[in-house]
């Protein structure tokens, strides 16, 4: 099967970053928000994305314009019906995705593939929502997704035999690189990058190195593009928190557990680049 009509739920930083990429793969690409509000800012940094590509010369006008051209935008789910495949990339929260997957798994046609971009949540337990769960994976891009090359493939034991083929040969047509893994905790990326995070507040939180020093020492050290504070900052530490919390209740072991300090910094609305603060100051 081929998928030439792709919808995505969600157009926020991730969602919006699949968008382009879908668009640029000459896909007829829908994205719905919950408001108009969100929509506007979907597609305005679709366009920054664009425009700046225009600007380093990786793409003509003409070309940004056809990109464009290709994306349709809505806030109601009842459009997706004709959709090949629908990519869910909403907030980390269980009870609204499930919510989303059943209403979609009632407006798609049968042969529909439903696919969500979770990080940390379990593929098995969203598909049971549905009455496809044959038909249901796990498509995990990075952030920022124009940039990112990686997207995590991940099955069930209920996904049926042949799709994940299918979605290997859509992930490349987006000009990615697909690894596979079977439905667990993290799957390959989280399971292994969380505690490394983690492990970095933890040694700032108990005074060992300043943050600074902490961070160059890994990008100098171990040839890492950004040091594992910047990095917690960019993801949003609210975001790492959730995705400990999910980590820890799966596995029940230490090096998942949210550090106090993370905790601290979230509660008092620190979350990073977003918000202005983390664990650096991005107020100017």
């Amino acid at each position: 099967m081929e998928f030439n009509k792709i919808g995505i739920v969600g157009c926020g930083q991730m969602g919006s970053g699949i968008v382009e990429v879908a668009a640029k793969a000459g896909l007829d690409v829908l994205s719905r928000e919950i408001n108009e509000e969100l929509l506007e800012k979907g597609k305005a940094r679709i366009e920054k994305s664009l425009n700046r590509a225009v600007d380093k010369g990786k793409l003509s006008a003409d070309d940004k314009d056809t990109i464009l051209s290709r994306i349709k935008f809505t806030t109601s789910l009842d459009e997706f019906a004709d959709r090949d495949i629908v990519v869910e990339a909403v907030t980390e929260d269980l009870k609204t995705k499930l919510e989303i997957f059943i209403k979609l798994d009632k407006i798609c046609k049968p042969e529909t593939i439903l696919a969500s971009n979770t990080s940390s949540l379990s593929i098995t337990e969203l598909a049971s929502g549905t009455s496809r769960p044959g038909k249901f994976i796990g498509l995990h891009f990075f952030n920022p997704v124009p940039v990112m090359k990686l997207v995590e493939i991940v099955r069930t034991v209920a996904t049926e035999e042949g799709l994940i083929e299918e979605v290997k040969a859509f992930a490349e047509k987006l000009g990615k690189v697909p690894v596979l893994a079977k439905d667990g905790g993290g799957f390959i990326v989280n399971r292994l990058l969380v505690p490394y995070l983690f492990d970095a507040i933890l040694v700032y939180q108990n005074g060992l190195a300043s943050k600074e020093d902490i961070d160059n020492g890994m990008k100098y050290g171990c040839g890492h593009p950004m040091g594992p504070l910047q990095l917690n900052d960019f993801i949003g530490l609210d975001t790492m928190y959730y995705i400990g919390e999910i980590l820890f209740e799966e596995f029940k072991e230490t090096r998942f557990a949210p550090p106090p300090l993370l905790k601290r910094m979230v509660q008092a609305g620190y979350l990073g680049r977003k918000t202005g603060k983390g664990f650096y100051d991005y107020s100017k």
